[in-house]
């Protein structure tokens, strides 16, 4: 019989059960691991890396049960089977903090060639723990100039005496190799190489990489950089041999315009270090050395930057980096040490690849000339495949667009030859491709050609080539031009991003251009995962900043004339502020702030009571200038005292973000000072006075912050007269352009920005788009189906600075933009206007993706957020707002994960947690 004690034992023992298996479900919720693991500027597992003091991040998982991180554990090892219990290098312990982002490593020090190994984990705004990461690595590079045993090499192509279009010196290319043989079996094999010049390498016959021109482009007198490849399965026991060819590229070519820089360049060399482990433990080194042989005889006859390539088939060397080739004819290479004036470090960005195959679109033969054509301006080369006869030479133009008549429109290469041959050794469909040159175009001139044969799109394909990085954000809307002027913004990005930010890829220049880049930058990082490549570039900048603390126009410096630009050398404050903003890496401030503060001191060096004398190209390329100056109507002096105070207003943002008060007061300081000696030198009352009345001057004046608050408000009334003048136009050239949206949008008119943007007479951007345009222009007029061609030949049909509308696009109509440096807090605020009906963005933000999409139906608005974990966002959503929000398809109470903060006349503002948001409001 059941007992009444034996039932209460019966109940404390039950519910003993229970609670303890409660508490051990509890303990049992593990969530998902963290994604997207990366070290510094977003590189992900990578080799030869450059950096031993990196940063990590990481993202949460888009999951249930994650919406924040209030801790992180970060582990680090040198072997994978060490983690993540005992990690011998670094472990964080756990922190109490939501940063998932740009953590700096502060374990033991790294080595050149160490390979390291990290986890991490996080513990959500519960306190419950994520599993571990999957396990993330990187191997570091050759980080000093001691550790290169190899010796420089190459052959004299100096006294071969070819000269070029120019008369300048023509290296030829060389073919340079070396066997060598291994008596035992490799384990790892990790090649370390660079050139003063461009390379590409073979291995027993194999390609080790398809990178395009390596090692890329920096200040070579400077520093110079290497690139690591993993060669191990190229590597064979027994006989083995190298072969590079080696081209002058960046560093021996023809490049600006100073004849005396290139009449006298150094001849091409390369320095290559391979590591051998064996399987039996032991080491071997292949380097360069003496013992390389070198011919200038192979097909490759000439290839320079802004010539072309010519390449005779006749000279071809089969077999020639394998070890079925007989190289006693070849001569004997020269040796040069390495030296600590020119430093050598591991590349800092992706280096340039092919990332898309572009078909003929059609074929135009007439003649024996046939012309392809396909309707996209590109950056690249061409992959030919041409029926010839032997004995043939094939001719291969470019053009960016055809002159009305059918013929070919150059005018506006200049001097770039921009042409390339091929001689044919027999009878057949040849196949190539340039590999030493790049061009820009949207068409392809072939003659030479078996005449015999019908001209097919299949005979050309255009290979479009720019730095490796991958997409970062999507733009669209309901208006086709719209549409396709986000084209032109990608497509302009792409054409100029080969391996430094240049001006344009066709002409005789293809330079940084520091103007260009600064308006440019914060579009790119829209569109492009380039934080790592602006970084690069910017350490560029600062190894060509002078002595006296002048920024060059061009970066890297080849003109070394001295001579420096308002608006141009500012870039070295403003592209780091902007990617800080974007990003909330204050290593970029850090890496840039003495920079900075050198700039500064030189915009104090050149102005009198604070007003600046700094000359330059002032508002480059305004339209309908009344001066007729490609440098606009705006004083250059009102131009340079109006970027010495954003400068020090930058710098001591900088100085205030990294916690350095006595310079954040001392440039805040300067900033007030030459802020009020701007506004009571140039201006009365709101009014520009002594020099002539421009947009850009009202722009720069209330962009900048110079004005006194009272004068503020006419200010603006009198820019929107100068824009009602123009007909509500544009008046703006490359400094003035990005601050236009900027001002309008930030004092309300919005709809004045809107009616700007989509005007379609010139000037305009969708004046271009009617015009044919596939790429942003460097002119806002360089052609027209009426007139032709703008008749000055600086008129490239590729040039990205006006395509600096791309970020109100994405921050205004689309609605995404940082409240909070990297996005940890994010406005989502779109201001719908017609001609809309509907636009959508997305963006790769450090913490993950974050999405705006909206449509107008009736007077219906629909927008779909995505907010993603560790943020939250405030979002506006235009509304009426005596009628219900409806939130997921029920009406808004007001909860959790939504919160009202205010409405008004213009709609509700909402702080949103991470999460998948459909609002509908009543307009």
């Amino acid at each position: 019989m059941f007992k009444k004690s034996n039932f209460k034992y019966f109940v404390y023992a039950l519910s003993a059960f229970i609670f303890l298996n409660i508490a051990s479900c509890k303990e049992q919720v593990v969530l998902q691991d963290p994604q997207k693991l990366t070290i510094s500027e977003g590189f992900e597992n990578p080799l030869g890396f450059y950096d031993k003091t990196p940063s990590f991040s990481w993202q949460l998982p888009v999951s249930e049960g994650v919406s924040s991180q209030s801790a992180y554990q970060i582990v680090v090892a040198s072997s994978p089977d060490l983690l993540p219990d005992n990690a011998d290098l670094w472990n964080s312990k756990k922190q109490e903090t939501a940063q998932s982002t740009w953590v700096k490593y502060a374990g033991a020090d790294l080595q050149s060639r160490q390979k390291v190994y990290w986890q991490v984990k996080y513990w959500n705004q519960d306190n419950e723990a994520s599993k571990w990461s999957e396990i993330s690595h990187f191997e570091l590079g050759l980080l000093s100039n001691s550790d290169w045993k190899a010796k420089w090499i190459g052959l004299d192509t100096k006294k071969e005496k070819v000269l070029g279009s120019q008369e300048n010196i023509i290296h030829r290319p060389q073919y340079l190799r070396k066997g060598f043989e291994l008596s035992s079996d490799v384990a790892s094999a990790k090649l370390y190489i660079t050139a003063k010049g461009v390379f590409d390498v073979a291995i027993n016959g194999e390609d080790v990489s398809d990178d395009v021109m390596p090692p890329g482009y920096t200040p070579y007198k400077e520093r110079i950089e290497t690139i690591t490849y993993d060669v191990t399965d190229l590597i064979e026991s027994g006989q083995n041999t190298i072969g590079v060819e080696l081209a002058a590229g960046w560093h021996s070519g023809r490049l600006g315009w100073k004849k005396e820089l290139w009449v006298d360049t150094e001849t091409p060399k390369m320095i290559f270090q391979l590591e051998l482990t064996m399987k039996d433990g032991s080491k071997e080194m292949i380097l360069s050395d003496d013992t390389w042989k070198g011919t200038t005889n192979g097909p490759t006859r000439i290839s320079e930057i802004y010539d072309g390539e010519t390449y005779d088939a006749n000279l071809e060397m089969p077999n020639w980096t394998t070890n079925n080739f007989d190289d006693k004819t070849w001569e004997s290479i020269n040796t040069f040490p390495v030296t600590n004036d020119i430093r050598l470090e591991p590349k800092r960005h992706t280096t340039v690849k092919t990332k898309i195959e572009l078909a003929t679109e059609e074929v135009i033969e007439k003649g024996g000339v046939a012309v392809f054509d396909f309707q996209q301006n590109m950056v690249g080369v061409p992959l030919l495949k041409v029926p010839m006869k032997k004995g043939q030479t094939l001719k291969i133009r470019f053009a960016e667009k055809l002159s009305p008549d059918g013929t070919f429109y150059t005018e506006n290469y200049r001097s770039a030859q921009s042409t390339n041959y091929y001689t044919a050794s027999k009878d057949g469909v040849i196949e190539w491709m340039p590999k030493f040159t790049f061009h820009g175009f949207q068409y392809v001139e072939l003659s030479g050609y078996d005449t015999s044969k019908t001209p097919s799109k299949e005979w050309v394909t255009g290979l479009v080539q720019y730095s490796d990085f991958e997409e970062n954000g999507t733009f669209t809307s309901s208006h086709e031009k719209l549409n396709q002027l986000q084209s032109n913004i990608v497509w302009g990005l792409r054409g100029n991003f080969f391996d430094i930010p240049t001006d344009c890829p066709q002409r005789d220049e293809r330079m940084g251009w520091t103007a260009d880049a600064q308006v440019f930058a914060p579009a790119s990082m829209f569109n492009a995962d380039v934080y790592k490549f602006w970084a690069s570039w910017m350490q560029s900048v600062g190894e060509s900043q002078y002595d006296n603390g002048g920024i060059p126009w061009v970066v890297p410096d080849v003109l070394y004339n001295n001579k420096v630009s308002a608006g141009w050398g500012d870039a070295c404050t403003i592209i780091p502020w902007k990617i800080y903003v974007r990003t909330g890496d204050k290593r970029i401030l850090e890496e840039n702030f003495e920079t900075m503060k050198g700039w500064v001191k030189y915009h104090e060096s050149v102005t009198k009571n604070y007003i600046s004398s700094m000359g330059g190209f002032a508002d480059w390329l305004q339209p309908l200038p009344e001066n007729g100056d490609n440098k606009g109507d705006t004083s250059h002096s009102l131009i340079g005292t109006a970027f010495f105070a954003h400068s020090a207003n930058i710098t001591a943002k900088t100085a205030k973000a990294l916690g350095k008060t006595e310079e954040f007061e001392k440039y805040d300081a300067l900033y007030k000072m030459v802020a009020n000696a701007f506004e009571n030198k140039f201006f009365d009352n709101g009014k520009i006075k002594d020099v002539v009345e421009t947009q850009t001057s009202y722009l720069l004046a209330l962009a900048f912050g110079l004005l006194s608050d009272e004068h503020k408000a006419n200010a603006k009334r009198h820019l929107l007269e100068k824009i009602a003048e123009a007909d509500d136009h544009l008046r703006t050239g490359f400094l003035g352009t990005p601050l236009l949206y900027e001002v309008l949008d930030t004092t309300g008119e919005i709809d004045l920005m809107y009616k700007i943007l989509f005007n379609e007479t010139y000037p305009s951007w969708f004046y271009s788009i009617n015009q044919g345009a596939t790429t942003i222009w460097e002119r806002w007029n360089s052609y027209s189906k009426a007139e032709g061609f703008n008749p000055m030949k600086m008129n490239s049909l590729n040039h990205y600075a006006y395509g600096a509308i791309g970020e109100w696009m994405y921050e205004r109509i689309a609605g995404i933009a940082p409240l909070e440096p990297g996005y940890k807090t994010i406005r989502i605020a779109p201001v719908p206007k017609e001609p809309l009906t509907s636009a959508a963005a997305s963006l790769n933000t450090p913490y993950g993706k974050v999405a705006s999409s909206w449509e107008i139906k009736g007077n219906k608005f629909e927008l779909h957020v995505v907010v993603p974990p560790n943020t939250t966002a405030k979002v506006t959503i235009p509304a009426n707002t005596e009628k219900d929000l409806v939130l997921n398809g029920e009406a808004f109470i007001g909860d959790n994960i939504a919160e009202l903060l205010d409405s008004n006349a213009s709609g509700f503002q909402l702080l949103v947690q991470p999460g998948d948001y459909k609002f509908t409001s009543q307009l």
